[in-house]
């Protein structure tokens, strides 16, 4: 279907682009404590800014996203998202990076709501789905990665302010996203609604959540994103306050697990179609839980000193991002199987209620592990995952009998 590749580019490009933003907040939480003088309970209400205001945004617009369009929505995500970034640049304060957050996951939730949508009627079968969903989730991935790149790239020793640059550099990437989203042409047609009014377009959504699949659905959403998010905000602190790297090193290193997290993904696409879902996420599940375990206890002998090059990093550095492999595929796999089972028309409901609650799950990982941080130390702190990956693994039991029953809606 040729004609559907300029707005598939156009998704990959804006996800990449929110991808870097989004994420960065491990970033700036390492930057609020270091420059702002915030601590480490405060830093956290950065996820909670992003969190709060995707939970939002999502639960009011995911139910009547179709009768503003896709593409609409796309561009007042980026259009908002570019306020942001200089907003930031030119405030140069703790308050800003909150506010740029808040703009940050309104935006995201108008682009996942989106782009989870478009994806069912940019494919015709569940493996497609499936595969378009892990590449994005994968190319997403990347732009994290990128991220921890772009941003020490701006670090100077003799100005603490020269990393603001990086949000200059940012707005000019959203800049050219939504030109490109502009001239692509999209048929939304499919997606329009019918002569509902908006409140029983909301209470359809809300109808969603009497369906057992998509009540354990929003169980396994919420329990992963307190995982991955909990490890992925906290990871460039940890480096740094427990294995002693530098700061900009401790950022870099933070990649390993975005990298981690796209390959992971990308080979979830192709493994799919070999073997099933649930025995591939068990097996991850099963892995993740044994890293954590079998390589935190290791990181409390560790002392770096005198970093010069990669060479001298310790090698337990490099292993525990590795987590990314095997938490990687859990997202878009659940998440692919869920929206297959379900119509198209219904879609931008489920991923409005999907995005919430890993919304939730977000901010309450990174708060937990933030405060595990200030209170027990960060050697310790991503034990706490342990919990929410044993849950996981006995939820995706239950999602794999509810979605194996026909007639769901």
């Amino acid at each position: 279907m040729m004609k559907n590749i300029p707005i598939k580019i156009s998704i990959f490009i804006n996800y990449f682009v929110f991808a870097i933003l989004l994420n960065s907040v491990g970033i700036v939480i390492q930057k609020s404590i270091n420059v702002f003088k915030t601590n480490e309970l405060q830093a956290s209400n950065l996820e909670l800014a992003k969190d709060l205001s995707i939970l939002i945004v999502s639960f009011l617009v995911g139910s009547f996203l179709p009768r503003l369009g896709y593409k609409r929505g796309m561009l007042a995500g980026l259009a908002l998202v570019f306020g942001g970034c200089l907003l930031m640049y030119f405030g140069n304060s703790f308050n800003s990076a909150l506010l740029l957050f808040g703009i940050v996951g309104v935006a995201f939730a108008l682009i996942k709501l989106s782009v989870y949508s478009m994806i069912g009627l940019l494919t015709d079968s569940p493996k497609a789905h499936n595969s378009l969903m892990s590449s994005i989730e994968g190319f997403f991935m990347l732009g994290i990665a990128l991220a921890y790149f772009l941003f020490p790239a701006f670090y100077s020793e003799t100005d603490p302010n020269a990393w603001l640059r990086v949000y200059l550099v940012i707005a000019g990437m959203v800049a050219v996203s939504f030109v490109f989203l502009l001239l692509a042409k999209f048929d939304e047609s499919q997606i329009q609604t019918s002569g509902q009014s908006l409140k029983e377009d909301f209470l359809g959504m809300l109808k969603l959540t009497s369906l057992p699949m998509v009540l354990v659905f929003i169980v396994c959403a919420f329990l992963f994103v307190m995982t991955e998010q909990g490890i992925m905000s906290w990871l460039p602190n940890f480096n740094e306050k427990i294995l002693k790297l530098p700061e900009t090193v401790s950022v870099q290193m933070a990649a390993i697990l975005a990298i981690s997290l796209a390959i992971g993904r990308v080979l979830a696409g192709q493994l799919t179609k070999r073997f099933s879902w649930l025995s591939i996420l068990s097996v991850c599940l099963v892995v993740s839980m044994f890293i954590v375990v079998a390589v935190l206890p290791k990181t409390t002998s560790v002392a770096a000193s005198n970093i010069q090059s990669f060479t001298d990093i310790p090698l337990i550095a490099f292993v525990f991002p590795l987590i990314g492999l095997f938490i990687a595929p859990i997202y878009p796999l659940i998440n692919s199987v869920v929206l297959s089972a379900l119509p198209k028309n219904k879609h931008s409901a489920m991923t409005g209620l999907l995005t919430v609650f890993s919304a939730l799950g977000g901010t309450i990982g990174s708060r937990i592990i933030g405060w595990l941080f200030m209170t027990t130390g960060g050697a310790s702190a991503f034990y706490f995952t342990l919990i929410p990956m044993g849950l996981l693994l006995i939820a995706l039991f239950a999602l794999n009998r509810l979605t194996a029953k026909p007639n769901l809606v």
